[in-house]
């Protein structure tokens, strides 16, 4: 990455950071928003984002979608999938069932 392509910025909290895509997410605020303990305190900011979209905040939450449905949530990648697959096996939990035929 080249100099010219990261950018100084300030969010609406005035929070001054230095970007090199054009999300226009704070990593400051959301370090601040992150969740110590849950579901989602174990995921990226990308994948919390994802689930909060769809109010999945819990375990049980998730267990009511398939794996198929959470995977094609964009900021949901490979790497969160153990993650989600240990969360719901300590709360004795599985993904639903994809019944299409």
């Amino acid at each position: 990455m080249t100099d010219s392509s990261k950018s100084n910025r300030t969010c609406i909290k005035g929070h001054r950071y230095i970007k090199t895509s054009d999300c226009p997410t704070c990593p400051i605020c959301e370090a601040e928003k992150k969740p110590k303990t849950g579901l989602l305190s174990i995921l990226s900011a990308p994948a919390r984002r994802a689930l909060e979209s769809k109010n999945i905040i819990t375990a049980e939450d998730l267990s009511k979608y398939t794996l198929e449905e959470i995977m094609s949530l964009h900021g949901i990648g490979q790497s969160s999938l153990p993650k989600l697959l240990e969360e719901l096996r300590k709360n004795s939990l599985t993904f639903k069932e994809n019944h299409s035929n």
